[in-house]
């Protein structure tokens, strides 16, 4: 998607390396920082229900989006829960946040750390 793409690019320009969608996860995150035991989910506000703009919910067949919106949710909440319980750190960054770039990057490099050193011999 646009978003994680957006903020896979904002985490390689800052020098980090990464794993993208580890099957043998729970809810196979976006972005994962297997040595670290991070992992990133990259929500879209509209899909996930976030209570932004973006999150708006529909107006037409209410019926069949809404319920469909809060099962996302609940998956998201249980994949979360599960990778925590298995002593993964979790972060997850909605399609919104990705607009303010800097505050996305600090956030970023405080959940992830400080970038591991290059031994060059």
């Amino acid at each position: 998607t646009k978003p994680e793409l957006a903020v896979r690019s904002l985490l390689h320009g800052m020098g980090y390396r990464f794993r993208l969608h580890r099957k043998d996860l729970p809810g196979k995150p976006d972005i994962v920082f297997v040595g670290r035991k991070k992992a990133i989910f990259v929500h879209g506000c509209y899909w996930h229900g976030h209570n932004c703009k973006l999150g708006k919910p529909p107006k037409s067949n209410l019926e069949f989006w809404l319920p469909k919106i809060e099962r996302n949710r609940e998956r998201d909440a249980c994949k979360r829960s599960e990778l925590e319980q298995i002593g993964w750190e979790v972060e997850e960054i909605w399609q919104c946040e990705i607009k303010d770039s800097q505050l996305l990057a600090k956030r970023l490099q405080n959940f992830i750390g400080p970038k591991k050193a290059i031994d060059i011999r």
